[in-house]
């Protein structure tokens, strides 16, 4: 999910700052620059943590800055298909939770929440069983699979990522304790 990443890009610095081209603030115009992006074979850039290498400046006709090539390290977040997940939920809609995963949402459908039917309570901001006691709602903890990943690169925010909790292990952290009490008392 969170991985290490050596890199290259190229970085413009403003004229104001040619004086001091120096591996802080490359660094900071390169934060400025990825943090966020999000790229499919990389995922989204969450920071830049070192500059190794800035390459010679180059002029660019009708552009006032100077372009450096850099070599960095990032740490960026990939969420990979099938992977099992912490999160917390961060909203409740009438047809699911998102979940919080890192630097982006992941959509629990309510069909992929529990066998029982949900209904959603929109004054609590929760999903609630008709046949047991069991509520998810903003701020609960969850345990979830990736199922379906879908990135946007050029709207990272329009990116999709769909989570299951419908397999024993998986769902309310609440739940999953109470189901261990349960397997260990009998």
């Amino acid at each position: 999910m969170y991985k290490r990443a050596r890199l290259k890009d190229t970085v413009e610095v403003p004229p104001r700052h040619l004086a001091d081209v120096s591996p802080d603030l490359v660094k900071r115009l390169l934060q400025d620059k990825l943090e966020g992006r999000m790229d499919e074979d990389l995922g989204s850039v969450v920071t830049v943590t070192e500059v190794h290498d800035i390459g010679d400046g180059a002029v660019l006709p009708n552009r006032p800055g100077v372009y450096y090539e850099a070599e960095f390290d990032a740490v960026t977040f990939d969420p990979e298909m099938q992977e099992v997940i912490d999160g917390e939920v961060v909203e409740v809609v009438n047809f699911g939770a998102f979940v919080g995963i890192g630097p982006v949402d992941g959509l629990l459908h309510v069909s992929q929440i529990s066998d029982e039917y949900l209904a959603y309570d929109e004054q609590n901001q929760q999903l609630s069983s008709r046949e047991s006691s069991d509520i998810l709602g903003v701020g609960d903890a969850v345990r979830a699979r990736i199922v379906t990943k879908s990135i946007d690169e050029r709207n990272p925010r329009e990116s999709k990522i769909g989570l299951t909790a419908k397999q024993p292990g998986l769902g309310k952290h609440e739940w999953l304790r109470a189901a261990d009490e349960n397997s260990e008392a009998e």
